[in-house]
């Protein structure tokens, strides 16, 4: 008799679990800015060609290992990197949707391990005086497993994070290459 009860209470558990899950936002953004000291030309160039990642992403440097080939034009609309590396970097690919010099890169990012998942990533550059305001957006839509994991890991804390590395390493990048 306890045993059905435990069993009961573990099935309400699982299915008040489920349902507080289900109803969870599927949609998620995460954005940051930053400030860098040169014109947007200066900082779109960097963030338009992926092979000048390697200098300022702050994923490239955690797998010293990490394969990268690139395909189509070496930069803006149509270029795409993929990358294959260990359980930190995973493996994935990136496509260049959409480059507006100085303005706007929109890339499709798809992630192929360790899990699936496709969004949209947005780097804008405003000028600002004699500096430039650059934004990195990510935006997508988290699957049943997707949200119940961000119930237990903030991402916009644990991505935004890596964002907030990435424009101070493209800022250290970009600076020192504009003096």
């Amino acid at each position: 008799m306890i045993l059905v009860y435990i069993l009961i209470a573990l099935a309400v558990v699982v299915i008040g679990f489920a349902v507080v899950v289900a109803m969870k936002p599927s949609e998620f953004r995460i954005v940051r800015t930053g400030t860098i000291s040169a014109p947007p030309s200066a900082v779109f160039a960097e963030v338009n060609d992926f092979h000048k990642w390697q200098a300022w992403s702050p994923w490239e440097k955690l797998d010293p290992a990490l394969k990268r080939t690139y395909e189509g034009p070496s930069a803006g609309t149509g270029a795409i990197y993929s990358w294959a590396g260990n359980k930190k970097v995973g493996e994935g690919r990136m496509t260049i949707m959409e480059s507006r010099p100085s303005d706007l890169i929109r890339i499709n990012l798809e992630f192929l391990k360790p899990f699936k998942a496709t969004n949209t990533t947005e780097f804008t550059f405003k000028p600002e005086g004699n500096q430039t305001v650059v934004t990195w957006d990510m935006s997508g839509r988290n699957n049943f497993i997707g949200k119940a994991f961000c119930m237990f890991m903030n991402m916009d804390k644990l991505v935004g994070g890596d964002f907030e590395k990435g424009l101070a390493n493209l800022k250290a990048s970009v600076e020192s290459a504009n003096k």
